[in-house]
């Protein structure tokens, strides 16, 4: 933490507490996305447990990528923005999705070839589609 501060003369005019350090130019994002040769069946799984996560990734099976919004709403998933980005972290470090910055929105997007190539057909007969629908 530094202490900024600001004189005129001999008075203080203020004393700033920089709480936010000044990052480079992106936003840090410390949720590590894991290689397929990494999955974990038992993880996968327990990612894919909870009814909200599971409605997350079949609105993904079935639109493609989307942005966090999106998905709530498409979704139906009555919760707060928080709690939202706390199940896709989960998700993500499982690797069932993965996501990238552009602009102001976070896009999400299945890992669907790498799951197959990890644990072929698994995905596909928890979704109940078939691969083709699947982008």
């Amino acid at each position: 933490m530094t202490i900024e501060r600001s004189t005129k003369g001999e008075h203080t005019r203020f004393i700033e507490l920089s709480a936010n350090p000044r990052y480079p130019e992106s936003v840090i994002d410390d949720t590590a996305e894991p290689a397929a040769a990494d999955f974990e069946l038992p993880r996968v799984l327990a990612a894919l447990a909870d009814r909200h996560r599971l409605a997350t990734v079949r609105f993904i099976a079935f639109n493609g990528e989307s942005w966090c919004s999106r998905v709530m709403q498409g979704a139906y998933l009555d919760m707060s923005k928080s709690t939202f980005s706390h199940h896709l972290r989960i998700l993500r470090e499982a690797g069932v999705i993965t996501k990238r910055v552009e602009g102001t929105k976070s896009y999400m997007c299945l890992r669907k070839a790498d799951l197959d190539t990890r644990f072929p057909g698994l995905l596909d007969s928890i979704l109940g589609v078939d691969s083709e629908t699947v982008p």
